[in-house]
């Protein structure tokens, strides 16, 4: 199964006698409290214009639990997750598409979560809605409620201990910008770095200017060149767990299966017991960040 899908696609399939249920994951990592600018409102640019049929679906209190030690971004808990795909009108036996406004980190976290949890079959709207090119809805929907029961997958998840071995022993992804993995700033967390023997592949590299990934050949070549390959063992972590998803998105449509670091850095380094590397690491390529 394909993990992205066009916008002609999505089209014809709403034209059908089946179509998905079709989520609006619309969010940004708002920093703009300091620069005196209200944060952005996914809600608010949900009811503005959407996919018709769409319904919204926030990031930070439905697919995340609130900030803690966990990080920024920790796993939701799993029955209210449940309880907001079933209002959104998942169920089991249905495909889903998730969009955002076209970066597709938000939409990818929706990805993750549902296949993490069970759902045998999610797309990503390739290029989110700014790929779209059909007519926009203002009307809100109050879809049938869905049957879809989160199940957690015995794979596919990493917490600080496991990624730190994966470092070791694997191939340990991070997807950040280069910079912050570097060290060099750090606008959100505690501190700046990386996990000890952890490559940078920042996501925003797997994708074109308009938001759409790259083709599924240049991605391979990319993962394959950090080491990423079918049968290795693969984790990717960001700052929350947003953008990971992304990347793990990226690495499945290579055909590489990976896992996510949820906690990422924000967990990392709120804890001052575990180690920080700076710099770049000597196994990267030099274009790798």
């Amino acid at each position: 199964m394909n993990a992205i899908i066009s916008a002609s696609e999505l089209a014809k399939d709403l034209a059908g006698g089946d179509p998905p249920v079709v989520l609006d994951v619309r969010w940004q990592l708002s920093v703009a409290k300091a620069a005196g600018e209200p944060p952005f409102d996914g809600r608010a640019a949900h009811a503005a214009g959407h996919v018709p049929g769409a319904v919204y679906v926030d990031l930070d209190t439905e697919l995340a639990a609130p900030p803690s030690a966990a990080g920024r971004h920790p796993l939701p808990d799993l029955p209210a997750f449940g309880a907001a795909m079933r209002r959104a009108g998942v169920s089991a036996e249905r495909t889903v598409v998730v969009y955002d406004g076209g970066q597709g980190w938000a939409a990818a976290r929706a990805w993750w979560l549902l296949r993490w949890t069970g759902h045998p079959d999610v797309r990503v709207l390739d290029g989110g809605l700014p790929a779209w090119e059909g007519e926009l809805s203002t009307d809100l929907p109050t879809p049938e409620a869905g049957d879809f029961r989160p199940v957690p997958g015995a794979s596919g998840l990493l917490d600080a201990d496991g990624a730190a071995a994966l470092a070791r022993s694997g191939v340990l992804l991070d997807a950040r910008a280069g910079e912050r993995y570097r060290g060099e700033v750090e606008p959100v967390d505690r501190v700046g770095g990386h996990i000890p023997g952890a490559l940078s592949a920042p996501t925003a590299d797997n994708a074109r200017p308009d938001g759409r990934l790259l083709p599924a050949e240049e991605l391979r070549a990319r993962f394959a060149a950090l080491g990423a390959v079918p049968g290795a063992e693969v984790g990717v972590y960001c700052g929350s767990g947003v953008s990971a998803a992304h990347e793990v998105l990226a690495l499945a449509v290579a055909g590489v299966a990976a896992e996510l670091y949820v906690g990422s850095w924000s967990e990392w380094s709120s804890d001052p017991g575990r180690p920080v590397a700076t710099g770049p690491d000597p196994r990267s390529r030099p274009d790798a960040g």
